[in-house]
């Protein structure tokens, strides 16, 4: 079955570039002239992967990004004009798994879109890894960080910070060290990706009501530890 992808951008030649090679790329899209649009649809009918320009009228990429995180892990690739660190981690912060700068090749947004599946059906196709920290648990087989059996309901790059950090758990974690290994990029990027991300873990395991936390160490990183 073909994956469905949903792309919103308000330039209607760009919508019909990306539905041109998505298409050609063997992808079922629908593209939408806003990001509210695309969430209407998605609350109804969920799609694969979606694609969200910024810039765009009524509520902008980023809310939209946050709406959709709010209820699915779906992966969700962010383009923009602006060609700024601080979009860059506006995106990330927002629940993003990815990020464009225009003009872009579609060459490229197809190549992105194929390793975040590849990412995906590479770990539902390994023999199942179960890590185990404290309460928490990493299940491949679920693709999901569990607590006490319950789903947490993490992103993908959420996911992987904090399996990650389980495969670590007996030492510190640089931020820098999460940059490369989470997002593949290197420390001259802004480390709020990796602050915001641990926030966002941290909420969702305390809300579970997890003992386990994860401390900062202040100028370096983080360290997963066990509370009374």
């Amino acid at each position: 079955m073909k994956k469905l992808i949903y792309a919103a951008d308000d330039e209607e030649n760009i919508r019909d570039i990306l539905k041109s090679f998505l298409e050609g790329a063997n992808f079922d899209v629908k593209v939408f002239p806003t990001g509210d649009e695309l969430y209407e649809e998605f609350l109804v009918a969920p799609c694969d992967l979606v694609v969200l320009d910024i810039m765009m009228p009524g509520s902008d990429g980023l809310t939209i990004c946050k709406q959709i995180r709010e209820i699915s892990k779906v992966p969700i690739i962010i383009l923009t004009a602006k060609e700024s660190e601080m979009d860059y981690v506006s995106g990330i912060t927002f629940g993003g798994d990815d990020y464009l700068v225009k003009p872009f090749r579609p060459s490229i947004l197809v190549l992105r879109i194929q390793a975040l599946f590849r990412r995906i059906e590479m770990e539902r196709g390994l023999q199942e890894e179960v890590l185990a920290y404290g309460d928490l648990e990493y299940s491949s087989k679920l693709h999901a960080g569990l607590c006490n059996g319950k789903d947490l309901g993490l992103t993908m790059n959420e996911l992987a910070l904090l399996k990650y950090m389980m495969q670590h758990s007996e030492r510190a974690i640089s931020r820098n060290e999460l940059l490369k290994e989470i997002w593949g990029i290197d420390s001259e990027i802004e480390t709020r990706v990796t602050d915001e991300t641990i926030r966002r873990i941290r909420k969702k395991i305390k809300a579970a009501g997890s003992k386990v936390a994860i401390t900062a160490l202040w100028g370096y990183g983080y360290k997963l530890e066990e509370t009374p």
